[in-house]
């Protein structure tokens, strides 16, 4: 592959598959068939088609990113991942390591602390 396809803006279902090491454990051969069902499951991916081809920009390829991460590396449902990036706190670093149950633990204690000083501030108002 020449260096400027590499660099284009958008890439093909098999790049994609590719930088995410999607493959067929049984023949090595890459899983483009994943990608497509993500695409069916999860509003963030939109993919562009051209000439009858699919093509995806950096912030599709982030969210397959987070998506993979997430069902693989995490061993979350698909139900609960849907949940996590329709969620107010979409913007999940793959490469972070604060583990999600972390950061759903932390965005609940927040959520506790905004309705308790509500309530003082309605008390003392």
């Amino acid at each position: 592959m020449n260096k400027s396809k590499e660099n284009s803006k958008y890439k093909t279902i098999g790049e994609v598959a590719r930088i995410l090491k999607l493959t067929n454990i049984k023949n090595g051969s890459l899983s483009t068939h994943t990608i497509r069902f993500w695409e069916k499951e999860f509003k963030q991916i939109k993919p562009k088609f051209l000439t009858g081809r699919r093509y995806y920009d950096d912030k599709t390829i982030n969210n397959l990113k987070k998506i993979k991460y997430l069902l693989k590396d995490k061993g979350m449902t698909l139900n609960g991942v849907k949940k996590l990036l329709n969620s107010q706190d979409s913007d999940i670093d793959v490469l972070d390591n604060t583990t999600i149950k972390q950061k759903i633990f932390i965005k609940t204690k927040l959520k506790k602390i905004k309705n308790i000083l509500k309530t003082i501030k309605e008390n003392n108002g």
